[in-house]
């Protein structure tokens, strides 16, 4: 067995205003089957912007209030809130306070999804 640290995953700044760590996947320090598990900074006035991929995951949110919106509905998400997004559902996350947003995601099928890659070409904002 290993234990391994959050903080030790460098992860991904990208340009929404977020710090992305992927702690079980590819290319992270534990790789399962079949899902991947994340750890994100979501900074003040920042998001995930809005996508949709053909996986189904879960947001965890454990600091800082926000709005959670999928297919045009809109929640607002405070520290306990968990929201389940089907597969191809078009979701934004934004954090709307003046701290951190820190929230755990995890996603099935296993896969490092397109969105991160356009944000950071700068094709979705």
């Amino acid at each position: 067995m290993k234990a391994n640290n959050i903080f030790d995953v460098k992860g991904t700044e990208f340009p929404a205003g977020r710090h992305t760590r992927v702690l079980v996947g590819p290319g992270a320090p534990a790789e399962a089957e079949g899902f991947v598990l994340g750890h994100v900074t979501i900074y003040p006035g920042g998001s995930v912007p809005l996508h949709s991929h053909e996986q189904e995951e879960v947001y965890i949110i454990l600091s800082g209030h926000g709005k959670m919106h999928i297919e045009g509905e809109i929640a607002d998400v405070k520290p306990g809130d968990y929201v389940y997004i089907t597969p191809n559902s078009n979701h934004l996350l934004e954090n709307k306070s003046k701290e951190n947003m820190i929230m755990m995601f995890c996603y099935a099928p296993k896969s490092i999804v397109d969105h991160w890659q356009e944000e950071l070409e700068g094709k979705i904002k």
